[in-house]
């Protein structure tokens, strides 16, 4: 089998692994590394025992494929010269800063026979693969997605930054359009947004319930799903669904909580998951590949066989479109519900005052 090769623009954080990943597969050649900073590029290009390089242009001839990992900002114009000679390129999320944009690299690829997929590497994780293939219909959706400072992605706001990545999975799960989004958010450290919340409702009933924030103590990564089938609390972290199913008394609705007497009363106190529902704990770590090396596979796959991403431009798109209306709502939330009143993530109301005394101010003892 004819080695695929590649390239991969931009190796920071996350352009780095996907080349250390890349260079240790069997089937790829990887033939350069770029980065704008010079130093950054010949390091990884040592580490992955390639070619370093400034600028992407020189492998536009060299490559049958591209994975691009620039800020968000240069997705457009470094994918339109790989897409333009019917490269396929993998671009990181969000595909791109506009829907204009976007569309433009959609349109781009299908006019060229080639193929973008979108870097929503959450599709690919174990326990999100094993959730697919439940037999559900959700009806109920709350993700949290909260981690401390990183300094990285700057350039966008915590909607297009971590966000996005919850809204990508929830719309592969829903499979309606959003009929409405409300949705407030503060900036913290200045620029972008850094904290919001959303309430999303779709056309066919289901109601979504989305945070993110990039100031948090700790790292959470979770989801949980209500429907008809049962509820599904999965969490991305540690790769792990929790499966909860009501019995078919109370799905046929012959459960009544007025007629139960002190035994029933008592066994579900002691234990809630018996009678009535069962629950399971599923771990999903099945010894495979991570998420990441998942992703590069699935697209290799498709520049080698000709098929579809599983997450393609239009999802990304569609992703996308969703993540500027809730900035949009976050830009125009009413903080006292007045016209001329605090709007914005920046524009927030004056305190009343402290909560606490800081540490710093405390009285010294006599």
């Amino acid at each position: 089998m004819k080695r695929l090769r590649l390239a991969v623009v931009g190796v920071g954080h996350l352009g780095k692994e996907h080349a250390r990943i890349l260079a240790s597969l069997p089937e790829v050649n990887l033939v350069g590394v770029v980065d704008a900073r010079q130093e950054q590029a010949q390091a990884v290009a040592e580490r992955c025992r390639t070619r370093a390089f400034t600028e992407h242009t020189p492998l536009l001839t060299e490559v049958d494929a591209a994975v691009l990992a620039v800020p968000t900002q240069y997705h457009h114009p470094v994918a339109c010269d790989f897409l333009s000679r019917g490269i396929p390129v993998l671009v990181e999320k969000p595909i791109t800063p506009s829907l204009d944009q976007a569309d433009h690299l959609v349109d781009l690829a299908r006019r060229n026979g080639t193929i973008v997929q979108v870097g929503h590497i959450e599709r690919f994780n174990p326990a999100f693969e094993a959730l697919r293939g439940k037999p559900l219909q959700p009806k109920w959706i709350q993700a949290r997605r909260l981690c401390p400072f990183s300094g990285r992605s700057t350039d966008v706001g915590v909607v297009l930054d971590l966000m996005i990545h919850d809204l990508d999975l929830i719309l592969s799960l829903v499979k309606a359009p959003v009929q409405t989004v409300s949705a407030l958010g503060m900036t913290l450290l200045g620029g972008h947004e850094d904290l919001v919340t959303a309430h999303l409702t779709f056309s066919n009933g289901c109601v979504a319930e989305v945070q993110a924030s990039r100031i948090h103590t700790g790292a959470v990564r979770q989801m949980d799903v209500w429907a008809p089938e049962g509820m599904v609390s999965l969490d991305f972290q540690r790769k792990h669904l929790t499966l909860v199913q009501p019995s078919q008394a109370i799905r046929l609705q012959r459960v009544n909580a007025k007629r139960f007497d002190s035994a029933t009363v008592a066994a579900l106190r002691a234990d809630p998951f018996g009678q009535f529902f069962s629950k399971q704990e599923c771990d999903c770590q099945d010894g495979g590949p991570d998420a990441l090396t998942r992703e590069l596979l699935d697209f290799l796959q498709c520049v080698r066989e000709g098929l579809a991403p599983r997450v393609s431009g239009e999802h990304g798109r569609e992703a996308l479109a969703l993540a500027l209306r809730i900035v949009d709502s976050v830009q125009k939330h009413r903080w006292n519900g007045q016209v001329g009143g605090p709007t914005g993530p920046s524009d927030l109301p004056l305190p009343l005052g402290s909560l606490f005394t800081p540490p710093s101010a405390t009285p010294l003892a006599a």
